[in-house]
């Protein structure tokens, strides 16, 4: 009875299965077992229950372990731990799972199982010697001087695939050749054992091999070669003296064979700074010798600017008697030599500088003469008379460049900044800067060639009281009107200026500033991306200065042969760039252990093929007078052409030698002939020959802006040819009175840079054909006017029958009939003609709509000088035309309906042009 009741009652599942909480265990790579410490095994304190108290499985919880958990004993708990898997130590030495014991459950089935608490298992995978060591390279080279003993000829290093220290570490080398005068070290380093000679023997190879900590040999043995050089004189070889530069081959290389010999000395770092010298070029370097107003517009600059040193012509005749020296590509520069100043017109003087101003110019100077040298005024605004204060003024003092700004009581009544001192190298270097002064009252900053330079000293005084003195701008000097006997120039400047303006209302960017005074040559590095990384290199911001800095002296002569020239502009200045190169090497432990001499080397740029600029187009235009009076006037260059063309001779550099160009051994594929080449022209001058215009009937205009006397007429501005001859296309002449007019005679010549480049001079005569009053005896087939299309009339003699004999009365009245015919009909002909040409001009200037041509670089230029006898001649011209409508006879008004609209229409066309006057002295500034 009792043992039925123990059968009956159910099998419970009280407790979880029991392990240590963590297991440490060793394995070998390439076995599958597992010594665990401790031992792996599981308890649970439902034994001896069957199934409760019993073992049934161990499960590992982890990513890509390679490892199973299995029982051995499940009534005692016992597993073990072993590999399913390859188990590397080159690929992991260490594995980290969880593992869990597993109860049997409540019955046969394993319901209501139990798992045990989680424990951390740790595997250490030990290393076998399975690698051989293996050689880095598979040839190792190196030479040395004859007649010395090296520490370290150079090492070789091998290295060994296996995980452990033990096995992975390389502990010996050995040289495998016999009898060779050179050891080997523990480290791999191979030095000689006797001094070498190059007369007995030029070159060695040994051999070498190596054993890792096992003593586990190389597989392969590594080859050194060791060559010996005779005793040599360090230095950079295979370079040329001379390196001729081809205008628009791009960036050429300068020292494509290049390399520095150091005698097989060890060296810790070598520095190399390449030096471009181009101090005798231009202004500092090659830049673009385009006026200064067109460089403005070129970079970006805002307009507004009054440029103080223009060119002398009659209406800038300030800077006539001031010395230039502009032999260079038609750069302007001025030179003082303390005896010379120019006082700038009233007219030209900017009147309100307002708070925000900007003052440039290029300037060279050197130092003054004596220790405390006078003040010498680039630019000074002074009182004309009476007093002697300075307004405003930028000046070198020892030096130094000071800029005075004495504001009035008007703007302020305190204290304030006055003047600004800077103190810097290149103010008497006497080489040229480009200096910019941003003036933001009270804070004033100066840029040098692209660069912020913050003044050194402030200091401040009180505003200038106000008074009715008129002031004077002068440059080169200061005017001192006042406080003494005589007015005179005092202060005078000692250098060099190009390019001085000043700007009133706003302040010069920093972009638009390092864009004027930018470089177009320089040096350059090609590939970069194929420079080793322990090269550095930096650049001036000219990129005349090149410093390549590195620990390896292959890597040196790479970059070196790396380093080119490059010139951008498209007819750079031609002539001798000198290079220098100086080099400091360093030794291990030691500031400099080698003497490396310099290199002096000189770029030629060889003259660029010089463009010939040709305008074309039809000489002669002869129209009807009706033309001119029309409200449109004719285009005296509406079929001009502009082209320029270069001469392809033995130094043209042209796009055939490819990416060759620039090496010595590419080579030449040029032609000679004549190509065509797109460049820009930054101006083009409209003469007048023979007697001025008479602007009571006759004009030159364009978009409405007329040219009376002021000639030559000047469109400005650096463009593309293409838009030169679309501005030309639409100037305009008009003659609302042509009866006297017989002809008008122009030439146009446009230039390139400055003057550098001229074009030919294409005169252009305007005809006007009068209307001739009817005459018999005038034969209109005889000599048409070259506007008529001809008319061809078949003969009628043709159509006559031969046989027939005609009176000869009869005959002469059909010739005089037929000649009538004739002419009627070549009179309808013309007249049609006439009028259907005038639609055409008036329907195709209104299809060009002048609103879409935007060329933005183009600047129509008049002379303001004119503008007053403009407004005296305009006032005759109203009282004239008031006198003639005054005087106006009874017979006129009996006129035909067609005389009265033609007096109509020209009555119109006065008013129209009295409009277009108001405006016509105003358009200097006007910008197309």
């Amino acid at each position: 009875l009792i043992c039925s009741v123990i059968l009956c009652d159910p099998i419970l599942n009280k407790h979880k299965p029991w392990i240590e909480t963590s297991y440490h265990g060793v394995i070998t790579e390439n076995m599958d077992t597992v010594l665990l410490d401790p031992p792996l095994v599981a308890l649970d304190k439902d034994a001896p229950v069957p199934f409760a108290g019993e073992i049934c499985a161990f499960k590992i919880y982890g990513q890509d372990a390679p490892f199973e958990a299995v029982v051995l004993n499940r009534t005692s708990g016992e597993g073990v731990l072993r590999a399913s898997g390859p188990v590397d130590c080159e690929s992991q030495k260490e594995y980290t799972f969880i593992i869990q014991a597993y109860d049997c459950g409540a019955g046969p089935s394993g319901a209501d199982w139990k798992k045990s608490h989680k424990a951390v298992v740790h595997i250490q995978v030990d290393d076998i010697n399975e690698f051989c060591p293996v050689f880095r390279e598979p040839l190792y080279k190196a030479s040395v001087t004859e007649g010395k003993i090296y520490d370290s000829i150079l090492q070789v290093e091998a290295w060994d695939q296996d995980c452990s220290p033990q096995y992975s570490q390389i502990c010996n080398y050995e040289i495998v050749t016999s009898g060779t005068p050179f050891a080997i070290d523990r480290n791999g380093n191979i030095r000689n054992t006797e001094r070498l000679s190059y007369d007995k023997q030029q070159s060695y190879k040994i051999m070498v091999t190596a054993f890792d900590c096992g003593q586990k040999k190389a597989k392969d043995d590594v080859a050194v070669h060791i060559d010996v050089k005779p005793v040599c004189k360090p230095g950079w070889q295979g370079w040329n003296k001379r390196v001729d530069y081809e205008p628009g081959t791009g960036s050429k290389q300068l020292f494509p064979k290049m390399h520095l010999e150091t005698c097989g000395g060890p060296l810790s770092g070598v520095r190399a700074m390449v030096e471009l010298q181009t101090n005798h070029i231009g202004k500092g370097c090659d830049r673009e010798t385009y006026s200064e107003k067109s460089l403005q517009k070129l970079c970006g600059a805002a307009s507004g600017s009054t440029d103080l040193l223009p060119a002398p012509s009659p209406s800038t005749n300030w800077t006539a008697s001031l010395l230039t020296d502009s032999g260079r590509d038609s750069d302007l520069i001025y030179r003082f030599d303390g005896r010379q100043a120019a006082n700038v017109p009233d007219h030209v003087v900017p009147q309100n500088l307002t708070d925000q101003f900007t003052i440039a110019t290029w300037m060279k100077h050197g130092p003054s003469p004596g220790l405390r040298a006078e003040k010498e005024t680039l630019l000074c605004n002074s009182d004309k008379t009476e007093t002697n204060r300075h307004h405003y003024s930028l000046y070198v003092h020892n030096c130094r460049l000071v800029f005075l700004l004495r504001r009035d009581f008007t703007q302020v009544d305190t204290f304030r900044p006055a003047e600004f001192h800077w103190k810097l190298e290149q103010i008497c270097d006497k080489e040229w800067h480009y200096y910019v002064i941003n003036v933001e009252f009270p804070a004033v900053t100066l840029f040098v060639d692209g660069v912020t330079y913050e003044p050194y000293l402030v200091t401040d005084d009180w505003p200038i009281h106000t008074s009715k003195i008129d002031t004077q701008l002068t440059v080169g000097a200061c005017w001192q009107g006042g406080e003494v006997a005589t007015p005179r120039f005092t202060q005078y400047f000692h250098g060099s200026l190009s390019g001085l303006t000043i700007r009133p209302g706003r302040i010069e960017t920093q972009k638009v500033i390092s864009c004027l005074q930018a470089c177009k040559e320089g040096l350059d590095i090609n590939s970069l991306e194929s420079l080793a990384k322990d090269i550095k290199f930096h650049f001036n911001p000219a990129q005349s200065v090149l410093v390549v800095e590195g620990e390896d002296v292959d890597s040196i002569n790479t970059a070196m042969t790396k380093v080119s020239y490059i010139n951008s502009r498209q007819f750079p200045t031609a002539g001798l760039r000198r290079l220098h190169i100086t080099t400091t090497v360093q030794c291990f432990g030691e500031d400099t252990c080698l003497s490396i001499p310099d290199v002096k080397a000189v770029v030629m740029v060889l003259p660029p093929s010089e463009p010939r600029i040709t305008i074309t187009g039809s000489n002669r235009l002869v129209r009807p007078a009706a033309d001119l009076q029309g409200p449109l006037g004719v285009a005296p260059f509406k079929e001009l052409h502009i082209t320029s063309t270069v001469m392809k001779g033995d130094s043209f550099g042209g796009c055939e030698c490819g990416g060759a160009l620039g090496r010595e051994d590419a080579p030449s594929f040029r032609r000679p002939g004549v190509m065509e080449v797109m460049h820009n022209l930054d101006y083009c001058d409209i003469l007048l020959i023979g007697e001025e215009l008479n602007p009571d009937r006759e004009s030159l205009e364009i978009r409405h802006i007329c040219w009376y006397n002021m000639f030559p007429c000047v469109i400005r501005g650096v463009d593309s040819m293409a838009h030169y001859e679309q501005a030309l296309r639409q100037v305009r002449y008009r003659s609302w009175r042509p009866a006297t007019l017989s002809e008008r005679r122009f030439r146009l010549t446009c230039s390139e840079l400055n003057g550098r480049y001229t074009s030919n001079e294409f005169n252009l005569e305007v005809s006007v054909l009068h209307r001739s009053a009817p005459v018999e005896h005038v034969n209109h087939m005889a000599a048409q006017p070259q506007y008529m299309r001809p008319v061809h009339h078949p003969l009628m003699i043709h159509t006559l029958n031969s046989h027939m004999s005609a009176p000869p009365a009869a005959t002469v009245v059909i010739v005089v009939c037929i000649a009538a015919l004739v002419v009627i009909v070549v009179i309808g002909v013309y007249r049609i003609h006439t009028t259907h040409q005038e639609e055409s001009r008036e329907d195709e200037d209104e299809v060009k709509d002048p609103e879409e041509w935007d060329n933005s670089a183009l600047t129509i230029t008049v002379n303001p000088m004119e503008a007053v006898d403009e407004e005296i001649k305009e006032k005759n011209r109203e009282e004239e035309e008031e006198d003639e409508e005054q005087g106006l006879t009874s017979a006129e008004s009996d006129n035909s309906d067609e005389d009265e609209e033609e007096e109509e229409e020209e009555r119109e066309e006065v008013r129209k042009r009295k409009q277009r006057a108001k405006l016509e002295w105003d358009s200097s500034s006007i910008t197309y």
